[in-house]
């Protein structure tokens, strides 16, 4: 019996220091060479897709450059740039990520190059719910010298702050979640869930995120 109750202790320890190292924020970031490399401009590449949905890539594409711009840096107009893509005969983001930086500068004359991921993008339908998730990872790059200055990820889902109130019972939860997937698919909430998304992940001024840029008045404070 000493021995359980030793073992018991033991392993209740252990979850106890499990969950402290849980709640500690991630380490703080090195920013030595991103403020050494100074970017003014951003050359947004377009997102690989490793979701089910097809329109996954446009969708969070055309969501990217906005918190770039408010963040302080001059971003390279996505539809001049996926047009110049085309016209090289680069139609696939895979291919395009494998560009070398440097031709990316020398094409594009943009200091940063921002490489994107989307690892979720869509709604799933479960017994008592649909909720649509969209998340990304991205790497921001030099381009004069293919060194990596920053890296980041973040999701959103529509489950958020959503008011669970279950008064309707099991058949109102089972209408409420049909009714859901299909005005989702209706009406692609995964590109609304897209921005926030795309906000958490490129917004400056927050814990290891993106530094402002040069046009940014709080410029050099971070």
């Amino acid at each position: 019996m000493r021995h359980f109750f030793r073992l018991i202790s033991c392993l209740a320890v252990a979850a106890l220091l499990s969950a402290c190292a849980a709640s500690q924020p991630p380490a703080k970031r090195d920013y030595t060479a991103y403020k050494e490399s100074k970017p003014r401009s951003i050359l947004v590449l377009p997102p690989l897709n490793n979701s089910p949905d097809v329109n996954a890539s446009y969708s969070v594409l055309s969501v990217l450059t906005y918190p770039l711009a408010e963040a302080g840096y001059y971003v390279l107009p996505v539809a001049l740039v996926d047009s110049t893509f085309k016209q090289n005969g680069l139609t696939v983001a895979g291919d395009i990520h494998q560009v070398a930086p440097a031709k990316l500068r020398d094409i594009f004359g943009a200091d940063a190059g921002l490489y994107v991921t989307i690892s979720k993008y869509g709604s799933t339908y479960t017994v008592l719910d649909s909720v649509t998730v969209v998340a990304a990872s991205a790497r921001l790059v030099d381009l004069r010298t293919g060194t990596e200055l920053w890296s980041g990820s973040a999701s959103a889902s529509s489950a958020e702050n959503q008011n669970n109130n279950n008064n309707g019972g099991l058949v109102g939860m089972l209408i409420s979640a049909a009714i859901k997937q299909i005005a989702n698919n209706l009406s692609d909430s995964g590109h609304d869930v897209a921005g926030i998304t795309s906000n958490r992940l490129l917004s400056a001024g927050h814990y290891n995120g993106l530094l402002f840029g040069p046009y940014s008045p709080h410029y050099g404070t971070d």
